[in-house]
């Protein structure tokens, strides 16, 4: 449901913006959580992929223009390919498929799913590569995968519902995806601005998930949408992208990088907890448990591979 990338933005420091860092940095966790029960609601009535198509579209024609604006030169050449197998990673499968699954299980369990991708990394890490992982991420993958064993035992029951099992198994295709876009990103960075990447995979996704919502038939007519999906989509282009993504690089280039990984521990809280006030989603000490020991598990690895020289890193 959110955009997140690791650049090396260059920290401006401004004596008295320490605050206003701060204060976008509890925007990014308290709203980018928020994206999750938002989503739930606009695909409790229209189809999740229309919503996804017209969502990210929009945002992306938003981004565009603002770099247009700016004077920004469209990428040349070889400097579309990256853009468009991330919009296939990023945006299709990972944003496609997760606001597709909140259609099916919880809006906090969703969330949580989404935070293990740092474990899909080492597993892929484990798999392909022939660089040796440090114990802290072992470990720290150990542990991610018993706190998913924890909280699945409270679902076992739910398993025998096939909706329940189909949103399950596209939202963990949902993060590995974003686990490969993450490593593809890190593999072929380019000289191209990142952030106006961003915008063209979210048009080049959007455009496409819109066209599978209507070659599949899954998509409704637009004077059919109810406004709750319209109040859902608006939300999550403007606050969800936008506002949101805009305090995002803000924080970024004025907080330590360590400060600024909080928001992706503190995002599945914010859902879990909405979750369970808005839809009465279970609020167990099953799911309480295991997702904090996801969180232990993810925090771990991140420590592990940010202490890693940067000739390991590759």
């Amino acid at each position: 449901m959110r955009a997140s990338i690791k650049l090396k933005a260059p920290r401006l420091q401004h004596k008295g913006t320490h605050f206003w860092a701060v204060a976008a940095l509890i925007w990014v966790c308290f709203f980018w959580g928020t994206n999750w029960v938002v989503s739930r609601i606009g695909v409790m009535h229209m189809p999740a992929l229309q919503m996804s198509g017209i969502r990210q579209t929009v945002s992306g024609l938003l981004y565009i223009a603002f770099f247009l604006i700016k004077g920004m030169p469209l990428p040349k050449g070889k400097e579309w390919g990256p853009i468009l197998v991330l919009s296939l990673l990023n945006i299709i499968l990972t944003n496609g498929l997760t606001t597709w699954g909140v259609q099916y299980i919880p809006a906090g369990l969703g969330a949580i799913m989404a935070a293990t991708f740092p474990l899909w990394i080492v597993v892929i890490h484990l798999v392909f590569s022939k660089i040796k992982l440090p114990i802290k991420a072992i470990v720290g993958l150990l542990l991610g995968f018993a706190g998913v064993c924890c909280i699945f035992y409270e679902h076992l029951a739910d398993f025998f519902n096939p909706e329940f099992r189909f949103g399950i198994l596209i939202s963990f295709i949902g993060s590995w995806s974003w686990a490969l876009g993450t490593l593809y990103t890190k593999q072929q960075a380019t000289v191209f601005n990142p952030y106006f990447s961003l915008g063209l995979q979210m048009l080049i996704g959007g455009i496409c998930l819109t066209g599978v919502s209507l070659a599949t038939g899954k998509a409704i007519p637009f004077a059919d949408i109810p406004w709750q999906s319209w109040w859902a989509m608006a939300y999550l282009c403007i606050v969800g992208s936008v506002i949101s993504f805009a305090a995002y690089l803000y924080a970024l280039q004025r907080l330590p990088t360590e400060q600024m990984s909080i928001y992706a521990y503190i995002n599945p809280i914010v859902a879990i907890l909405l979750g369970a006030i808005m839809f009465d989603e279970k609020l167990t000490i099953f799911i309480g448990i295991g997702g904090a020991i996801i969180l232990v598990g993810v925090n771990m690895i991140n420590r592990a591979f940010r202490n890693q020289p940067e000739n390991q890193s590759q």
